[in-house]
């Protein structure tokens, strides 16, 4: 795996894929690492030049002290692409990864190809900004370790969490492994995310997807996006809360089949899976 300073911060990345293939980025969530994208990457990495990298402060990357915004999470998207070459990529980020996409789509248009943006948020209202406030100082008084159980009942449905598949100890281990700092500073910028009205500024082919069961990114705020965004698409999975790609992997990746092939054909899908 490639290492790549940017801004003072030695990131983890791994690239996957034919080289002459048309590059697609991978961002992950507050409190994982590349990992997240796994089964995306078997999926795809036929068709695709895939770049993966892990946030700052998360997975083998390196951490800065808080706060972090999008602004800075955008910039390191920048970097990363400059430093390896890439002139313009397709984009696909959830939750944290996704805000951060939506940044790039509206302040950086000409880097991307189309963008993919799952499970995530554009705004921050108050009540959204106090749950932010509690969790870190769980992280702060009890370390990461603190947060695991409480973060799993908001990223899955009861019945998988019931079911208990491996994957879900993979997830457990990714937030566990998160840097405190790193945790605390994509938290405060998850706290100041505001991008609703700014939106119908993205221009590239892009696809909204959301898990059914999500209750931070809900159907309802996701498909008001959509409905700012011409041209967007947005599907809706069933059976899946905010990690949506593990939950409901094979929608999901069916999902993202439909939407890659409606960018080469031009002919774009909404649906509820």
């Amino acid at each position: 795996m490639p290492h790549i300073n940017v801004d003072g911060v030695r990131f983890n990345t791994r690239i996957d894929g034919p080289e002459g293939a048309p590059w697609l980025t991978f961002s992950n969530s507050l409190a994982t690492d590349l990992g997240l994208w796994d089964a995306q990457v078997v999926l795809l990495e036929d068709r695709f030049r895939i770049f993966r990298y892990d946030t700052r402060g998360h997975g083998q990357s390196g951490a800065t002290s808080p706060p972090y915004d999008f602004a800075r999470l955008e910039a390191d998207v920048i970097g990363l692409w400059d430093a390896m070459g890439i002139a313009r990529s397709h984009y696909m980020g959830l939750s944290l990864g996704g805000s951060t996409g939506i940044g790039l789509a509206i302040h950086h248009a000409d880097r991307l190809l189309s963008l993919a943006a799952c499970d995530c948020r554009v705004t921050s209202p108050t009540a959204f900004k106090q749950t932010w406030g509690s969790r870190i100082e769980v992280a702060l008084e009890e370390g990461m370790d603190g947060l695991v159980e409480d973060t799993m009942t908001r990223w899955f449905t009861d019945p998988t969490l019931e079911a208990d598949p491996p994957a879900l100890e993979k997830i457990r281990e990714m937030i566990r492994t998160t840097s405190v700092d790193g945790f605390i500073g994509c938290a405060n910028a998850l706290q100041g995310v505001e991008y609703f009205d700014a939106i119908d500024r993205i221009t590239c082919p892009t696809l909204f997807l959301v898990g059914a069961q999500d209750p931070a990114a809900t159907p309802e705020l996701i498909g008001a996006m959509h409905a700012r965004v011409g041209g967007s698409q947005y599907v809706e999975l069933s059976d899946a809360a905010h990690i949506s790609n593990i939950e409901n992997e094979a929608a999901f990746n069916q999902a993202v089949i439909d939407f890659f092939d409606s960018v080469v054909s031009g002919e774009p899908k909404t649906s509820k899976i």
